[in-house]
């Protein structure tokens, strides 16, 4: 079986919960990503893919550099766009357009920590679509892309608490996991070991549905199968 048949065999929790029992902190959980905009009963989105990065600046940063083509027409066949954009935009950087240019290039979903609009395009067009929200506003005269094919470190949305949620860097060509549950980034020197934890999640957790059914308590059936207290 490909390593894309096997991870996208699993569930995003299931790959996060791999991911953490591996050691990776924030199991390549990107915070705030769990809005899809053609997600519907009977048509649950779900993306297992290579990543494509996009580095979107604020307009008025006139030092970041600028691309001589646009960001969906080089993306590669198979890839899902995984867009990072600045935290303090209000405005959507992906919409129909977009979209239809990206079907034409047959990438597969896309991921952006921001904003998206043209909900209604987007769903009748049926490119999955995961985003932080969504807006009114277009790029102009508020955003645009600097530089693709790069890493990108996206943060999770700021909040007012102390703790802060570790950020997940994205490598061009890392796995990306997306379904109902959330967005996950599964680094492409893991896979292999993302896999097989995976594997033997599911088969702990089918051996601890199996008891809580039969009525034998969540606190002993976990201490007996995951060897918690």
């Amino acid at each position: 079986m490909s390593v894309t048949s096997r991870l996208a065999s699993f569930s995003s929790t299931e790959i996060s919960d791999s991911l953490v029992k591996l050691g990776v902190a924030s199991g390549g959980c990107i915070a705030g990503l769990n809005f899809s905009v053609n997600l519907s009963p009977g048509n649950i989105s779900k993306i297992c893919a290579p990543a494509y990065t996009v580095k979107m600046v604020l307009a008025s940063d006139t030092s970041a550099p600028k691309l001589s083509e646009h960001f969906v027409d080089t993306a590669p066949a198979g890839s899902v766009i995984v867009i990072d954009v600045p935290h303090q935009a209000q405005n959507a950087v992906w919409g129909g357009l977009m979209s239809a240019g990206a079907i034409a290039r047959s990438a597969v979903g896309v991921v952006v920590s921001g904003r998206c609009r043209d909900l209604s395009e987007l769903r009748s067009l049926g490119l999955p679509v995961f985003a932080r929200g969504h807006s009114t506003l277009g790029q102009q005269p508020f955003t645009r892309p600097s530089a693709i094919n790069i890493p990108l470190v996206i943060a999770p949305p700021s909040t007012a608490s102390d703790y802060i949620f570790p950020s997940v860097t994205i490598q061009p060509g890392d796995w990306i996991i997306a379904d109902e549950d959330g967005v996950v980034c599964v680094p492409k020197a893991m896979e292999e070991q993302v896999a097989e934890q995976a594997q033997l999640g599911t088969s702990i957790d089918a051996q601890c549905l199996a008891d809580i059914q039969a009525g034998k308590g969540i606190k002993a059936t976990f201490a007996k199968y995951r060897g918690t207290k």
